[in-house]
């Protein structure tokens, strides 16, 4: 793989992310990305200008009513925060007025997130205020390990007292910065997957991601990778500042000690990080499919549950359990590779994290022995040298899940731009809305355009009437009914047909939703309101008055696929059609599993109410109750005919 490979491999990871990441924070308009970051790095200095005043205003406060205390724990420190406030007043004026200009500018498109701000101010101002007490504790060890090689009892005293007020101050702070990063992370993946999932509905995506089969569990891919997003790109984007606050805040500390300590690190970490990129770099290939395969293995197992009854009347055990296994092979063929590569890893980090433990000291011992720092300067020093390790050996540190986040933004990169509503679509048979149904010139072929079902069909206005589509099995009777639905575009032409909440289309096995059976009869408007006088009349019209009492009532959940035959959901379907009362009907073989007196009533009632209606059906008992029938061939070809031509050809 050429470095330009890499590049480019990097370069499309960080747009994937962004483009993921940015809504919550920004609107997706030009540029966004980098007034994001703009905005981001604004935020942090407005916050490090606020936790200045709040340390100032700490410590003047302590020396006010304690000025000797003051004194012996930090000399000088009341001194130089009062020359900062005084000569450098102007400079925290800009560092304080500049951001808060620059979120004014930038409030309209604020104005909707301010939430998200304010709880990633609050994270950020905590984050500063950790590595501020680290950096305090830094000292404080220190001066106490120094009072201890001293003997100095009274001092040792004294620094574990500002040891443990430093500790409750910073108990609460650290457990809020905890909870406030859990607590924003929850609100992101609340927003992020109320995205997704309104893309995921929208214009029918869900259905041809399902029918294209190019993109492997989505419902993987909303639950899992967003919740591993919203709380991987928090917890790294906490983890950055925090080793950039340290590298900052300590590479001062150990320059003061030694200049060569600083160089040894930065060399040492550079290294080690270039070492480790390489060897990971094959991780996040092997980490995304180990999603994929884990996702299709469970899959498999939900797929046995939904089917429970078809396969026991099937005797189907064996492929099952051999489709499994086969599944689960790939997840363990998978994983294997994966630790392999993790171990080679794990050969070099391991190694690479022991050496830092002696290195500083290694390096301070000629400055101590020779009397120039004393032993607490070293532990200072060794304390110092290993945050600014661990901030600059980050990669080395975080490679594993750096790259499981790699492939999780990858999965839903891909998924986010499968749903898009502004993604691409092929241009195929149009839709166009009208008072009725007809057919001009169309043509539809299979999603993958390889096979042609119907070919130049034309259906006159004049001719529609009620209509049955007949014809031998797998000719296309209901791939034509999915193009009516818009589902199928695949070919070309024009279908004209009323709007489609207008339009009420039933499939053969009803759709059942986990519910209760009040909302099974008023589905899909949920909201509807309707008596149980209603429903018992619908219920009654369908001949499944006794249903209710049977249940137990309108409001019981149940399974109702488990609980009804066949018969009695495509009854309950039809029934949901009399409530919805829609001007035209679709029926794919909707009474199949009828009796001819059932069926006969259902049509009956149609009529009677004045729907329309389009049916697929092989059932002679049904053909009364249409005007003419379409006739599809096979090859692509078809012909129209009135009911009186249809019989005498069958007859």
């Amino acid at each position: 793989m050429t470095t330009e490979t890499t590049t480019q491999q990097k370069t499309a990871l960080w747009k994937s992310f962004v483009a993921i990441a940015q809504p919550y924070f920004f609107p997706r308009i030009r540029g966004g990305a980098w007034k994001t970051l703009l905005l981001l790095c604004m935020l942090l200095v407005l916050l490090f200008g606020v936790l200045f005043l709040i340390a100032s205003g700490l410590t003047l406060t302590v020396h006010y009513f304690a000025p000797e205390l003051t004194a012996r724990i930090a000399p000088g420190l009341v001194a130089v925060v009062q020359s900062l406030l005084l000569s450098k007043s102007w400079l925290i004026a800009v560092i304080l007025g500049v951001p808060l200009l620059v979120f004014v500018f930038f409030r309209r498109y604020l104005r909707l997130r301010r939430q998200a701000w304010i709880l990633l101010a609050i994270v950020l101002l905590l984050s500063l205020s950790v590595t501020g007490i680290n950096v305090a504790f830094s000292y404080v060890g220190n001066y106490f390990t120094n009072a201890l090689v001293k003997k100095d009892q009274g001092m040792a005293y004294m620094f574990v007292a500002v040891y443990f007020c430093s500790f409750l101050v910073g108990i609460p702070i650290v457990a809020l910065y905890g909870y406030v990063q859990d607590y924003l992370g929850m609100r992101w993946r609340e927003w992020l997957t109320g995205e997704f999932l309104g893309n995921y509905f929208k214009n029918r995506s869900y259905y041809d991601i399902e029918a294209e089969g190019k993109i492997d569990n989505p419902d993987q891919r909303i639950m899992e990778d967003i919740r591993s997003f919203t709380r991987t790109s928090l917890g790294f984007l906490l983890i950055i500042l925090g080793s950039l606050m340290d590298l900052v805040s300590f590479s001062g500390i150990l320059w003061s000690k030694s200049a060569l300590l600083v160089a040894v690190v930065l060399g040492y970490s550079i290294i080690g990080t270039g070492i480790t990129a390489l060897i990971g770099r094959r991780l996040v290939r092997l980490n995304f499919n180990q999603l994929r395969y884990e996702a299709d293995f469970r899959y498999s197992l939900v797929h046995v549950r939904d089917n429970t009854e078809s396969i026991a009347f099937y005797q189907g055990e064996k492929p099952e359990v051999d489709q499994i296994k086969g599944r689960f092979r790939n997840v363990l063929k998978n994983f294997g590779l994966l630790i392999g590569w993790q171990r080679n890893l794990s050969f070099f980090t391991t190694a690479y994290s022991y050496l830092p433990v002696v290195l500083p000291f290694l390096i301070l011992f000629p400055q101590y022995f020779g009397g120039k720092i004393e032993y607490g300067d070293m532990v200072q020093a060794n304390f110092a040298f290993t945050q600014v390790y661990a901030a600059l050996s980050l990669i080395v540190s975080q490679i594993e899940p750096i790259t499981n986040f790699a492939a999780g933004v990858q999965r839903l990169s891909v998924f986010s731009e499968a749903i898009a509503p502004d993604r691409n679509l092929p241009a195929g048979i149009r839709s166009e809305e009208a008072d009725g149904f007809a057919l001009h010139d169309v043509t539809l072929m299979t999603p993958d355009r390889k096979h042609t079902l119907v070919q130049n069909l034309s259906v006159a206005p004049e001719s529609r009437g009620n209509l049955l589509l007949v014809g031998e099995s797998g000719v296309g009777k209901s791939s034509l009914l999915r193009a009516i639905a818009g589902l199928w575009n695949q070919g070309q032409g024009v279908i004209e047909r009323p709007p489609l909440d207008e339009i009420f289309f039933l499939p053969q096995r009803p759709y059942m939703l986990l519910g209760s059976l009040r909302q099974q009869l008023i589905y899909p408007r949920l909201d509807k309101d309707i008596s149980d006088t209603e429903l018992h009349e619908v219920l009654k019209t369908v001949r499944l008055e006794d249903l209710p009492e049977r249940v137990g009532g309108f409001d019981v959940e149940l399974d109702w696929a488990d609980v009804l035959s066949l018969g009695e959901q495509q009854r309950l379907a039809f029934a949901r059609l009399l409530v919805n009362r829609p001007a035209y009907a679709v029926l794919d073989e909707a009474t199949s599993a009828l009796d001819v007196a059932n069926e006969a009533n259902l049509y009956n009632c149609l009529k009677k109410l004045g729907i329309h209606y389009i049916s697929v059906g092989h059932r002679p008992s049904i053909i009364d109750f249409h005007d003419n029938v379409l006739e599809l061939q096979g090859q692509g070809r078809w012909r129209m005919l009135s009911i009186r031509e249809y019989l005498q050809g069958v007859s």
